[in-house]
């Protein structure tokens, strides 16, 4: 994620931790969270290439084992990765719980085999699998989606140790050779249409947050990261939702940003007080929060088009009728993917569809809207912005990279011979894209 003068990149560093997002330390060299540095979609050094193919600036390409949709995260010389890997034991399923919704029109998976539920370190540089460790062995409680996984929530990491979450499957944390320090079964799920598990952990200091929004009862919980006890947590009158938690320092007050399908919430991160909250998203909310410069932006794409630019300064209480809310959009707004917000724009897609639209995100400007990213058709990966440029890979291996800017242009289309899930990860001058089959590494070869 995440090649300028020396000053210039300290200036950028610095007004990055002004920004307000403040999980984690900013590092070029390490990749340690879904989203990036400042959770914004952006990596803030960097220069990747901007063309290759199955024949051209592939440094190297490995194959993973079992199939994960989660986003790496990378720690020095270390990929982190979770995958799901099916056995040979075959067990009779469970019988859906009271709580689950029937797929319908939907083609949900499930499966009568034990799967292993596995962290896998990569060497960076070699592409080589350097551990692989089994946290769970068992039957997948639920169904997902046709196009999802049973390891679909990002893992996170502080530099110390790997958070691995597996939604029913349990929450684990890992030191870097792969030996685990403690778990925690925070409880099963129950998935609106069986569409299964997806929202990533959030670190903030010494905290370790997870939001489990779904048809049961819906909880936020917030451990001790070296521990893995609970600090607080508290219910929810929530549905399933799947977009990952961000915390904001603004005004001396640490905001724990929720988005889901009733309401916006801001909690006091310290003891989960809330703080302010707002209605107006569609159902089934994933993409999460942006922040930059007082302002918040929150989005969803279901049955429905919203996006709602909070002013920070102006948000407590119930805000939905007040000037705390700066600007909406209602149309073309993602389901899936997450925004990428960078030099004062917001880029997003079409619900699950490669058509892109750019925004002024101080007053919501339309610069321009739906363009068509050709080659794209379905896309349930998160854009990813570094440079000038604006990275979008698709469902059937294409990635499009466009111009940052307020006019639309095509710079590149690129073909994979993969499906993708995961979402690009930017290190320096390297982009990896975990495939289904394959983890590929991008770089222009000396």
């Amino acid at each position: 994620m995440k090649n300028i003068t020396t000053i210039s990149a300290l200036l950028f560093i610095l007004s990055g931790l002004l920004m307000g997002q403040a999980n984690l330390t900013v590092d070029e060299n390490n990749w340690t969270q879904w989203r990036g540095p400042y959770e914004t979609g952006v990596a803030p050094m960097g220069n990747p290439p901007v063309e290759w193919s199955e024949t051209s600036n592939i440094k190297w390409k490995s194959e993973i084992p079992g199939i994960g949709h989660a986003t790496p995260i990378i720690w020095k010389d270390q990929i982190i990765l979770l995958s799901a890997i099916k056995t040979d034991q075959k067990v009779a399923p469970e019988e859906p719980s009271e709580n689950k919704e029937q797929a319908g029109w939907m083609n949900p998976k499930s499966t009568e085999y034990i799967h292993q539920f596995v962290v896998i370190s990569v060497d960076r540089t070699s592409g080589e699998i350097q551990w692989q460790t089994i946290v769970r062995e068992e039957l997948p409680y639920s169904h997902t989606h046709e196009f999802g996984s049973w390891a679909s929530n990002s893992p996170i990491t502080d530099g110390e140790n790997i958070y691995a979450y597996f939604g029913s499957h349990g929450l684990y944390c890992l030191n870097f050779q792969g030996e685990i320090q403690w778990e925690r079964d925070l409880g099963r799920m129950e998935k609106v249409m069986s569409f299964g598990e997806g929202s990533s952990p959030t670190l903030y200091h010494d905290k370790l947050i997870v939001l489990r929004d779904h048809q049961g009862q819906s909880m936020l919980h917030v451990l001790n990261k070296k521990t893995g006890e609970i600090i607080w947590e508290v219910n929810r009158d929530e549905v399933s939702s799947w977009s990952t938690p961000s915390v904001i320092e603004y005004d001396e007050t640490a905001q724990l940003i929720t988005s889901a399908t009733n309401k916006i919430i801001s909690y006091d991160v310290d003891t989960g007080k809330e703080l302010w909250e707002c209605s107006g998203l569609t159902r089934n909310v994933i993409p999460s929060p942006v922040y930059a410069d007082g302002m918040l932006y929150l989005m969803s794409g279901f049955r429905g088009n919203a996006l709602i630019a909070i002013h920070l300064a102006k948000a407590l209480g119930d805000i939905r009728e007040t000037d705390a809310i700066a600007w909406k959009y209602e149309k073309n707004t993602p389901y899936t993917p997450c925004p990428v917000l960078m030099d004062g724009k917001l880029y997003f897609l079409k619900a699950n569809n490669g058509y892109l639209t750019c925004l002024d995100a101080k007053d919501g400007t339309e610069y321009y809207s739906s363009e068509k990213l050709e080659g794209i058709k379905n896309i349930f990966t998160s854009p990813l912005g570094v440079k000038d440029r604006i990275y979008v890979l698709g469902t059937n291996g294409t990635c499009c990279v466009v111009k940052q800017g307020e006019a639309f242009e095509l710079l590149a289309q690129n073909i994979l011979e993969d499906n993708f899930y995961a979402s690009p990860v930017i290190v320096g001058n390297t982009l990896f894209l975990r495939g289904v089959k394959s983890l590929y590494c991008i770089s222009i070869k000396d």
